[in-house]
């Protein structure tokens, strides 16, 4: 059996916690699935219509978080870092059974999702992985902020800048390849904001959950969590999670480079919007061994993807 094949998880996973926009406390059951099902989002509080998929074209929302609906308006949000870890270890296929309309945020970063999902083990299948190989260069622009995708050849490469006049997390840029590089600083960096904005925030009906034990709030020159950051990048560390979140519900993983600059989740679903409007634009890469050479199917970049 083959490590380019397909994965699920080995057994249910079942956790609850505190949602961070509505503050309600919510359920989730992680199942395995079949080959080629991907992944879906199941509303077990509800009887009928309840099936959502993470697809950008079925995005709804993208303030503050990343929100998917189905063509009935049921909505599952927040979805952005358990969809980055399952795009990090590799999960092709689980069913997301939620009694709620958000994911809950646990401690504000995916190190949660990731110990949970490595503890329930990997069922690998027979079934051959897919890719996305981006074939074109395209780029979108809102005002300064813009983010762009041009082709790659055997990773996913993401440069991401952010630009911020509060002098803690003032001007970070970090580069990573997710392929190859040890992803613990990007997979453990929580969300953040700045503390004048949480009162707007709240008076817009969000972060009704949100706490120091879910978010960084930074307060002038001051980080207010007793313990500080977890890492020195963790503000453009966690754009970077949010970016790979966003990045899965292409519906596979991806071969290409990103260059991103004061992006989130806004940006990166109108790039993919613009991406497959245009089917020159990329391909759909089904992986077999033997369609590759034996020294690339040795390389760690394919083990990851795997």
């Amino acid at each position: 059996m083959s490590l380019l094949n397909q994965k699920t998880i080995k057994k249910n996973i079942n956790f609850s916690g505190v949602a961070l926009h509505s503050g309600k406390v919510v359920s989730v059951c992680i199942k395995p699935s079949n080959p080629n099902t991907g992944i879906v989002f199941k509303r077990v509080d509800l009887k009928e219509n309840n099936l959502i998929f993470p697809n950008f074209s079925n995005v709804s929302n993208t303030s503050l978080n990343t929100t998917i609906s189905n063509e009935y308006g049921v909505k599952v949000s927040t979805i952005e870092h358990l969809m980055g870890a399952f795009f990090g270890l590799g999960i092709d296929n689980a069913l997301i059974e939620i009694n709620n309309e958000e994911v809950p945020i646990l401690d504000g970063s995916a190190k949660d999702f990731i110990n949970k999902i490595i503890n329930a083990g990997f069922k690998i299948s027979n079934s051959p992985i897919k890719i996305i190989k981006i074939n074109k260069k395209i780029e979108f622009n809102s005002g300064e902020r813009f983010i762009s995708i041009f082709p790659s050849k055997l990773s996913l490469d993401i440069d991401f800048k952010l630009k911020y006049e509060n002098p803690v997390i003032g001007n970070q840029r970090n580069k990573i390849n997710v392929y190859e590089d040890n992803l613990d600083d990007i997979f453990n960096s929580r969300t953040f904001c700045l503390y004048e904005d949480i009162e707007v925030i709240k008076k817009n009906g969000l972060a009704k959950g949100g706490s120091l034990n879910n978010a960084i709030v930074v307060k002038g020159k001051e980080i207010l969590n007793t313990n500080g950051l977890r890492n020195s990048k963790e503000f453009v560390n966690h754009k970077i999670l949010d970016c790979i979140g966003d990045l899965y519900t292409c519906g596979y993983r991806m071969i290409a480079s990103i260059t991103c600059s004061q992006g989130g989740h806004y940006l990166t679903n109108e790039l993919l919007r613009k991406v497959f409007k245009n089917k020159e634009n990329f391909s759909i890469v089904e992986i077999k061994e033997r369609n590759l050479p034996h020294t690339v199917i040795n390389r760690s970049i394919l083990r990851s993807i795997a």
